[in-house]
């Protein structure tokens, strides 16, 4: 395999803090024990320990997060990639209409996400986040409404710290104040970062907002933002329903060049940490690999492997690109509906990596009704033919109980990106994928 490429080896999660380190009180709720004994409780103790535990399983019930939201992955537009903190009310109404003129509304997309940069420098008298009054002179809840007004859902964007990454002020002791701001201006998506945090505990920090969401009434979509520095598929399943499982991505396929002194990382880097815990993913908790990279600036070949490999991973789908300027293979590729429905199937299955040789690696993703995607990826650098017999592997993944013997039960196969069927599992299938590309089949029961 090209040194360029990596080995698929991962070394991250080897640096990072173990989550068995992190220790958390916990209640025993059928018995209370102390040296295996069942303590006898007198009655007017009993009044007291019952009291103790109501207010416990009231604060537990407000610690959860909304339930039914995002059970399927999220799919939406988000304006940092593209535009920084250099946004302003007429750029992005502008970018709302081309979000539904363009098709991407009509192919599942929802959300229409503001980053960072949209609030002034300061808080108001009151405390309050107001909206940058250059950027959106009308008021932020004004622009709510209009991008509800085209049948999209609204996001926003803070951080855990004292400041956003862009110096914008934080929500560190604001977090009930600012939830039921958001809820006033009808926001249905909280972006939550992890900048300016120093001296504070990650899992308290994001379960206090998701509290604090409860509390203000509105469901909302709550993206935990910590770059997987604290393991959040361990913890944050009942916090919000999806959590960054990796650092910032750039624009790039294979390697990213380093700006300011700092290295984004890019498509192959990232997908390279996400199959040891595809486990902890599933409707209404997603393992989310960072925002899309589609039309801003990889090739047309690379592009498509990113889109197909961020479907195959069951992520949450947040396009970065100037939407005005799409080009029609860009708009092609993100509403392919064939690509996405594998992306927003209803079992919720992480793919797998199920082989790698020489740069060639097969990633397995089961789908509901017995059916399975599979995406032969060529992260080599040189085109590399493929021939692969079915029947010499049976396909087995512990996670979702998928288990296939193809010489006991055949598959129909259809290409999704060239829109054709392509035999069945009872012949070899060959095929020549150029470099940094892919082909992507759906395997439906003969």
């Amino acid at each position: 395999m090209s040194s360029r490429r990596g080995t698929g080896e991962n070394l991250y999660y080897r640096q990072n803090k173990p989550f068995e380190s992190y220790k958390f009180p916990h209640f025993v709720w059928d018995d209370i024990k102390f040296s295996n004994q069942i303590m006898k409780i007198q009655p007017v103790k009993s009044f007291l320990l019952a009291s103790l535990i109501g207010i416990a399983a009231c604060s537990s019930v407000h610690a959860q997060k909304f339930e039914g939201l995002a059970q399927t992955p999220p799919m939406g537009w988000n304006s940092w990639n593209t535009f920084q903190t250099n946004i302003d009310e007429p750029l992005l109404k502008g970018m709302v209409d081309t979000y539904v003129s363009s098709g991407m509304k009509d192919a599942g997309y929802q959300y229409f996400v503001l980053d960072d940069g949209w609030m002034a420098m300061e808080r108001d008298k009151n405390g309050d986040l107001v909206a940058d009054p250059k950027k959106f002179p009308n008021g932020m809840k004004e622009f709510a409404d209009y991008v509800h007004s085209k049948g999209l859902k609204f996001g926003i964007y803070n951080c855990a710290g004292t400041k956003t990454c862009a110096g914008y002020p934080g929500t560190r002791g604001y977090e009930y104040q600012d939830a039921r701001l958001y809820a006033s201006w009808g926001v249905d998506y909280l972006k939550f970062d992890w900048c300016s945090t120093d001296g504070i505990n990650a899992i308290e920090a994001y379960k206090t907002m998701s509290k604090a969401i409860r509390a203000a009434g509105r469901p909302m979509v709550f993206s935990l933002c910590e770059w997987g520095q604290h393991q959040p598929w361990r913890w944050a399943k009942d916090v919000g329903q999806l959590w960054r499982s990796t650092g910032d991505i750039g624009p790039a396929f294979a390697e990213t060049i380093a700006k300011n002194g700092w290295k984004p990382l890019s498509v192959l880097n990232i997908l390279d940490r996400q199959d040891s815990i595809r486990q902890y993913a599933g409707p209404g908790h997603w393992n989310d690999p960072d925002m899309l990279e589609v039309g801003n600036g990889m090739k047309f070949n690379e592009d498509r492997a990113h889109f197909s490999l961020w479907c195959m991973l069951a992520a949450p789908l947040m396009a970065g690109n100037d939407l005005r300027k799409m080009s029609e293979q860009t708009i092609a590729i993100l509403t392919n509906k064939d690509i996405l429905a594998l992306d927003q199937d209803p079992m919720g299955i992480e793919a797998f990596r199920f082989y790698a040789f020489d740069g060639i690696e097969i990633w397995v993703k089961p789908l509901a009704n017995n059916e399975l995607a599979v995406c032969f990826l060529n992260r080599s650098d040189r085109p590399q033919e493929v021939s692969y017999d079915w029947k010499a592997h049976a396909i087995n993944d512990a996670v979702s109980n998928t288990s296939i013997d193809f010489n006991k039960t055949s598959y129909k196969l259809r290409d999704l990106w060239e829109k054709k069927d392509a035999g069945t599992t009872n012949k070899t299938f060959k095929q020549t994928i150029p470099a940094d590309d892919v082909v992507v089949l759906r395997l439906t029961k003969e």
